[in-house]
Parts: C-alpha cells; structure tokens; sequence
C-alpha cells in the first residue's frame, strides 16, 4: 500500500502575485489616472469621488493667511457694529448713518465666518471658493471706497491707507487662489507623457 506522496505546495512567486494584482486592478479600472489625473485606489473612491485634499501641494502659509483673514474681518465688523460712527470717521472723515455702516459689518461678520470655516477644512473646494469670496469683498470695498473719494473729493491718510491694505490684500488673495488652481508639475508632466 504504497501511497504516492504529495507534491510540496508551491509558493507564488511575489513577481508574479504583483502582475496578478496588477492585472486585476486594470480589469477592475482602478489604480490608473482618471481624466482629472487623479490616480484612484479604490474602485468605491472611483465611483464616488475623492476629496480633493491637498496632502504636499498646499501653498507655503495659506493657513496663517486664512487665519488672518478671518481674524481681520471679524475684528472690523465687531467694530462696525458696535461702534459704526467712528468707523467711517476714521476713513472719510465725515459723519453717516450708523445703519448703512452696521449693514457692512454685519456682511463682514457673514463673510469672517466663511473665513473661519475655510481655516478648518482640508477640501480643496471649499477653500478655493473661500479665497474668492475675500477676493469678491476686497474688489467690490476698493471699488466702492474709490467712488466715495472721488464724489467727497478728498483724499485723507487713512483712506489712502485703506486703499493700498485692500490692493494688497486682493494680490495675496489672487496669488493663493491662482496657486491653488494649479496642477503640480509631476502630473503635468505625466498627462504630456501619456498622450
């Protein structure tokens, strides 16, 4: 009763267990970049969608921007709510209404919010559409800070001040926006490889 011994199992090969998984992946449509030049892990993040997070290519003090920002805007529209007059006396250097100064600092509270949420959150997204919104305040508070100084037909330091703050804001505002709207050079390049 000779029993005929079994063959020693074999062990896979890692090479070869690689081409496997690799294979599986490409039948399955994943680990490839998609049309964005997202390279997807999953099948599940493919169908739903990634968060676009930032991971390395997060601009070098956007944080800190973002946080004075929001710091900035909350601290001058408490101002304008609490003490409207002195406000835009200290800019115009004429008295107004206190309402027309407390409507802009309660815009500039809703505005300092949006702030404070962009700070704390890691979607590309959300913190792309949070620098526009300063950008959008920025532009239109120049604009309209230039026609009420050119109906006054004064010019003071303070509003002088003012106007060169806001230019300076929007060019850092844009800069980070344009910056965070750009691909990084690796998946460029790897897109022009490919086509």
């Amino acid at each position: 009763m000779s029993s005929k011994p079994q063959p020693p199992l074999m062990k896979k090969h890692s090479q070869t267990d690689l081409v496997s998984r690799l294979k599986t992946r490409k039948i399955l449509g994943v680990g490839g970049e998609d049309d964005d030049g997202e390279i997807h892990r999953s099948k599940i993040s493919q169908m739903l969608g990634n968060q676009m997070r930032f991971g390395v290519r997060e601009p070098i003090g956007l944080r800190i921007w973002i946080l004075m920002s929001a710091v900035l805007f909350t601290t001058i529209a408490l101002i304008a709510l609490v003490f409207p007059s002195q406000l835009y006396e200290f800019v115009f250097e004429l008295r107004t209404t206190r309402i027309s100064i407390r409507l802009y600092g309660g815009a500039l509270l809703s505005v300092s919010l949006i702030m404070w949420k962009g700070l704390y959150t890691a979607e590309k997204a959300i913190i792309q559409w949070t620098l526009l919104t300063e950008a959008c305040l920025l532009s239109v508070q120049f604009l309209v800070t230039i026609i009420t100084l050119v109906e006054l037909g004064r010019m003071s330091n303070s509003a002088i001040l003012l106007l060169l703050s806001e230019v300076l804001f929007l060019i850092i505002t844009l800069l980070y926006y344009y910056h965070l709207g750009r691909r990084t050079k690796k998946t460029q390049n790897h897109t022009h490889s490919s086509d």
